[in-house]
């Protein structure tokens, strides 16, 4: 199976929204908040690596495959918040493994922190602040065959968060994937600077609240 072409977006890019001037400064404040943020990142982990072999047990970053722009593979890195498995057994329909979710991890993923390792992912141009959440490479691929329009999501990069995490929170079956890409194709159609500036007010009540998380 040849994965770029079989999960590439079915549309063309008249389907996004926004102007090349919206993308091109999006582009611009993805990479100037990297560069801010990165050395505070480093200073999280700094700090979870001295907690980790307390509460934590194993290695300080998580990489898994996920898919990206155009439907194409790339590496994405969190705080891992789990205790180590050598593969992956959870289908793209299964709920979230919380039996794994170690104490640190649990705080982590409460409060987002896990998450943080992903703006080395936005510097390198694999994602973006706000985007499509995106998914484990192997699930996506069966999303793309069974879920209707998944793979147009795809046409922007995607993000670390988006309008399908601050309105519907994790999605763990089919009926809630789909709600997630009808989120996604709406972010992506009507993409401007004031649904930017509102997914970041509902991101940090989110962060806030605790909703969604898993």
């Amino acid at each position: 199976m040849n994965r770029e072409i079989e999960t590439k977006p079915k549309v063309d890019e008249k389907s996004i929204g926004g102007t090349h001037i919206f993308w091109a400064s999006k582009r611009a404040v993805d990479i100037g908040s990297a560069l801010i943020a990165l050395p505070f990142v480093a200073m999280v982990a700094m700090v979870i690596a001295i907690l980790n072999p307390l509460f934590n047990p194993g290695r300080l970053l998580f990489r898994q495959e996920r898919m990206g722009m155009h439907g194409k593979p790339f590496t994405a890195y969190k705080f891992r918040s789990m205790t180590e498995a050598h593969r992956i057994d959870r289908g793209p329909y299964d709920g979230i493994e919380s039996e794994r979710i170690t104490r640190l991890g649990s705080l982590l993923r409460r409060l987002r922190v896990d998450e943080l390792p992903q703006f080395w992912n936005i510097l390198r141009g694999d994602m973006s602040l706000i985007g499509p959440r995106p998914d484990y490479y192997p699930h996506a691929v069966v999303y793309c065959h069974d879920i209707p329009n998944y793979s147009n999501r795809h046409l922007v990069r995607p993000g670390i968060t988006g309008l399908a995490q601050v309105r519907s929170g994790y999605a763990a079956c089919a009926r809630s994937v789909a709600t997630k890409v009808g989120d996604d194709l709406n972010y992506i159609r009507d993409a401007s600077w004031k649904i930017e500036l509102a997914i970041v007010r509902s991101t940090i009540g989110v962060i806030l609240s605790g909703f969604g998380h898993k």
